[in-house]
């Protein structure tokens, strides 16, 4: 439960932010006329995305067992990777989201009302689909036949939409680079379970071998329907009895990209300049050893653009 609460408060937020931003800028700079307009394009936004998951979870029902851990598994693993890039990109743009969305609001209020709402729409729906998307996809995961997760999502929307208003009227301020560096670290946790899950599921499908291979079974020690196995499953998707595919697919996801993301800023810049000074002695190594003469003109100018390029 606690793991659909966090994806519910982290998605939620997200929208709820953009949405703050939004209606902030339109009542600072004396435009409450264009707010109609964009409380449409976020009403259709929240609409299209409540159908998508009504659409994910009614429309499945109504395929064979093995049709469905087909586009279960599929459309986990396509989750895991939208949330992955969502993580990553907030992180790195979370400081300078209110800029980007003024400059987008800006250009929307010039060019008129359909403008307006479709700002509105994309910048709530993309989160909206995501939501829709991985909160399905960590359901199945966490709780098939239970109604824990569902209440965990909305618990944790809850508390979005509270915190959002608390933004709003300048009530409560927090860190929110840090916020979205934790909650997103977290997030990858959850993100590896599913995608341990989605695996099972294509296995299940026949789609993947090695489904009678399990790499360890402590159901013994940890029965699945135990209050402490209902809590493991419900926060971190875990399995008692996973296959060895399962195993070597959360690792290989887990240990490098929570390794990349809680790595330091200064970390990953200090990565792009040594990877920038070998591509720049790669390229003075091949204009010194190729051409001759042609040094002097083509050559030498083309390699002081790729230089350029490097830097």
């Amino acid at each position: 439960m606690f793991g659909n609460y966090l994806i519910g408060l982290r998605e939620g937020l997200e929208a709820g932010l953009v949405v703050c931003i939004l209606v902030a800028y339109l009542v600072r700079t004396g435009r409450r006329d264009a707010l109609r307009p964009v409380w449409a394009g976020i009403a259709i936004a929240c609409t299209i995305s409540l159908a998508f998951g009504a659409a994910l979870e009614f429309g499945s029902q109504e395929l064979t067992f093995e049709a469905q851990e087909m586009l279960g598994g599929s459309l986990s693993i396509i989750a895991v990777g939208l949330v992955t890039w969502m993580v990553f990109w907030m992180r790195r743009t979370a400081r300078h989201l209110r800029k980007e969305l003024h400059g987008k609001l800006d250009s929307a209020l010039a060019m008129g009302t359909g403008a307006l709402v479709a700002t509105a729409f994309l910048a709530v729906g993309r989160e909206g689909l995501e939501t829709a998307l991985f909160v399905w996809a960590s359901v199945r995961a966490s709780g098939e036949g239970s109604s824990s997760p569902l209440i965990g999502v909305l618990l944790g929307i809850g508390t979005a939409i509270v915190l959002s208003w608390l933004f709003y009227r300048g009530a409560l301020r927090i860190n929110l680079s840090k916020f979205f560096t934790w909650t997103g670290g977290m997030l990858v946790v959850v993100a590896a379970g599913v995608l341990a899950y989605g695996v099972h599921d294509l296995q299940e499908a026949r789609f993947l071998d090695g489904l009678e291979n399990r790499a360890f079974d402590i159901t013994g020690t940890i029965p699945p329907d135990s209050w402490y196995g209902t809590l493991l499953k419900g926060v971190f998707n875990f399995q008692a009895d996973p296959t060895v595919l399962q195993v070597t697919v959360w690792a290989l996801y887990l240990i490098p990209t929570l390794a990349l993301f809680l790595a330091p800023v200064g970390f990953r810049r200090s990565v792009r300049t040594t990877d920038q000074k070998a591509q720049k002695a790669t390229d003075e190594k091949a204009g010194s050893t190729g051409g001759g003469a042609r040094d002097d003109d083509g050559t030498g100018r083309d390699g002081e653009r790729l230089r350029d390029g490097t830097r």
